[in-house]
């Protein structure tokens, strides 16, 4: 379908992008993208894909609008104390932008639920701000050859990677295994600079479209790094592990497992 005035006006500055153009922007208005949680990385990436003009977006997440939460959970507001947080997310994206359809899933996400949930979006976002979820994410993702962006934040430190089947590591070829319980502060105990979900959350959101339009070098077998207080981005190379629990020829993880684990956006 051709577009309409409105949208040619709204996606205006995408479209003069060579990049992007009206294939682009169709492609995007198509695509379809899961964002499993709706806190500090969340939010600030559902609000760019909906502006954006990305078709489907889906939020996972259980919980409600937290006081705590608004320092740096910025698709919600004052207003939705109290609320579900998949539901004032809906409301804040649609507001944006009404072309966005966005499917709520008010669930916590197991390895009872997740492969249902991420079957029909081509896109997962990890916004989830625990190592068990981290995991169950990467090993459903990588079975249901499904791309999907990790990301982590803590105090001041942020950190991101893009899964692609077949294009480079996983998680579990990173971080192997869960860390012991209680090994690592959780956010609640170290604190987290509200902007911090800002920039990685953007970032992610900058992962899940490029990948969709086709543009771009992905965080594929690198994982990005950024330490706000010295300002500094780095790049990491990441070899893939060819003895990887999952994404490996012979994978001895062949079922989804819930790990027990406290909240933590990622390691020290």
């Amino acid at each position: 379908m051709p577009f309409t005035n409105e949208q040619l006006e709204r996606y205006s500055r995408h479209i003069i992008l060579k990049e992007v153009g009206i294939k682009g922007q169709k492609k995007l208005l198509n695509a379809k993208v899961l964002i499993i949680g709706a806190g500090g990385l969340g939010a600030p990436a559902a609000l760019y894909l909906a502006a954006a003009g990305v078709g489907t977006i889906g939020i996972a997440d259980a919980d409600e609008v937290d006081l705590s939460n608004l320092q740096r959970q910025v698709i919600h507001t004052t207003a939705d104390l109290g609320k579900a947080k998949v539901k004032s997310a809906a409301e804040t994206m649609t507001a944006i932008n009404p072309d966005v359809k966005v499917n709520t899933y008010r669930t916590f996400v197991t390895s009872q639920n997740i492969m249902n949930l991420i079957a029909g979006y081509d896109f997962i976002l990890d916004g989830t701000d625990n190592f068990p979820a981290k995991f169950l994410i990467n090993d459903a993702c990588v079975m249901a050859k499904k791309p999907f962006s990790h990301a982590g934040i803590i105090r001041f430190r942020g950190q991101l990677m893009t899964y692609v089947p077949g294009q480079g590591p996983c998680y579990r070829c990173v971080f192997k295994n869960p860390p012991p319980k209680d090994a690592v502060p959780t956010c609640k105990q170290a604190g987290v600079i509200g902007a911090m979900g800002g920039v990685i959350g953007s970032l992610q959101a900058m992962e899940a479209i490029k990948y969709i339009i086709g543009q771009g070098k992905l965080l594929t077998g690198r994982l990005l790094t950024y330490d706000a207080l010295k300002m500094e981005f780095h790049t990491i190379k990441l070899p893939r592990d060819e003895h990887c629990a999952v994404c490996s020829a012979h994978p001895t993880i062949t079922k989804l497992i819930d790990y027990e684990q406290a909240e933590c956006d990622m390691k020290k």
